[in-house]
C-alpha cells in the first residue's frame, strides 16, 4: 500500500470527521457551527499529531527503558528491519495482544500486553514484534491510528446525543433540533462502522508477510497468531474503545457482537495457510 494512497485515505477520513461535527454543530444554530469549526481544527490537528498518545494514554501503556529486555528485543528486530527502533510500551493488560502506532518510522511505538509476554516464547514474540514492525516500515500505521481516534471521536458524539436527549431540555435557547438528535443516533455508529471498514485487511495480509521476511521465518508467528486467537477466546478485552480494534493484531473484542463480522481483521485461518505456505 503506498504512501500516497495512506495520503490519500487520511485526508478522506479527516474530511469525514470534519463534515460530521459541522453537521452536529449545525443543530445548535450559528453558535454551534461556530463552535463545532474550531473543535474541528482542534481535532484535526490533534488527531495528525497526537493520536498516537492518545490511543497509548487510551490503554495505560507505560514506556519500556532502554535497559528492558523487550525494548532489546524490538530494537534487535528493527535492526533487521532496517528502520529507527520505536519506543516500546508495556500494557497492564491480561488479554494477549499488541499494536504499533506513530506518523512514521522516526515517530513510532511498539505496545505489548503484560498477557501477550506471558504467554509466547521468545521466537513467537519476535514474530509478533516483526509484524508491528512491519507495520511501522510499511507506514500504515498513521491511517489506522487516526481512524481508530476519529471512529472513537464519533462514538463518543453518539453516546453524548443519547444522553442529551435522554435529560437535555429542548425548551432552551439553542437546544437543538430532536429529528437532528435522533438521526446523529442512527447514523454515527454506522459511520463509526465505515471508517473502520476504510481500512483494508490487505495491512494485515502484508504486514504478516513482511514481518516473516524480516525474520526469515514465518512458523514463529503462525504459532503466536494461533495462541493469541486461542487466548483472545478465553480472555477477551472487556474495557476499551472498539473503535481501535483494528490497530490490535488480532481483534481484542472477538464473540461479543455482530459487528465482529466486519472486522477489518482478516480471518484467522487465513493467516495461518498464508504464514504456512512461506518459503524462504
Amino acid at each position: 500500500m503506498s504512501v500516497l494512497t495512506n495520503g490519500l485515505k487520511t485526508a478522506i477520513l479527516l474530511g469525514l470527521l470534519t463534515g460530521l461535527l459541522l453537521w452536529v454543530g449545525s443543530l445548535w444554530g450559528s453558535r454551534g457551527f461556530t463552535f463545532a469549526l474550531i473543535f474541528v481544527f482542534i481535532m484535526n490537528f490533534a488527531a495528525y499529531f497526537f493520536s498516537d498518545k492518545i490511543v497509548l494514554k487510551m490503554y495505560g501503556a507505560k514506556p519500556v527503558p532502554k535497559n528492558h529486555w523487550l525494548y532489546k528485543l524490538v530494537h534487535e528486530v528493527a535492526q533487521k528491519a532496517k528502520i529507527p527502533a520505536p519506543n516500546v510500551y508495556i500494557i497492564p493488560i491480561s488479554t494477549p495482544n499488541a499494536f504499533a502506532t506513530g506518523r512514521n518510522p522516526k515517530h513510532a511505538a511498539v505496545a505489548c500486553t503484560e498477557g501477550i509476554l506471558s504467554l509466547l516464547s521468545k521466537d513467537e514474540l519476535k514474530g509478533v514484534l516483526a509484524h508491528e514492525i512491519s507495520h511501522v516500515k510499511n507506514r500504515d500505521i498513521l491511517i489506522a491510528t487516526i481512524a481508530a481516534v476519529i471512529a472513537g471521536t464519533i462514538s463518543y458524539i453518539a453516546q453524548m446525543a443519547q444522553w442529551g436527549l435522554m435529560f437535555g431540555n429542548r425548551d432552551e435557547r439553542g437546544g437543538g433540533n430532536i429529528f437532528g438528535t435522533l438521526l446523529l443516533i442512527i447514523v454515527t455508529p454506522l459511520v463509526a462502522m465505515i471508517i473502520q471498514l476504510a481500512i483494508s485487511r490487505s495491512r494485515e495480509y502484508l504486514a504478516d508477510a513482511s514481518g516473516a521476511s524480516i525474520l526469515k521465518d514465518s512458523k514463529s508467528l503462525a504459532s503466536a497468531l494461533k495462541k493469541i486467537h486461542a487466548g483472545i477466546a478465553v480472555n477477551p478485552l472487556r474495557h476499551g474503545n472498539r473503535a481501535t480494534a483494528s490497530l490490535f493484531i488480532d481483534n481484542p473484542f472477538k464473540g461479543e457482537n455482530l459487528i465482529a463480522l466486519f472486522s477489518t481483521h482478516p480471518p484467522m485461518e487465513s493467516r495461518l495457510k498464508r504464514l504456512n505456505d512461506m518459503r524462504f
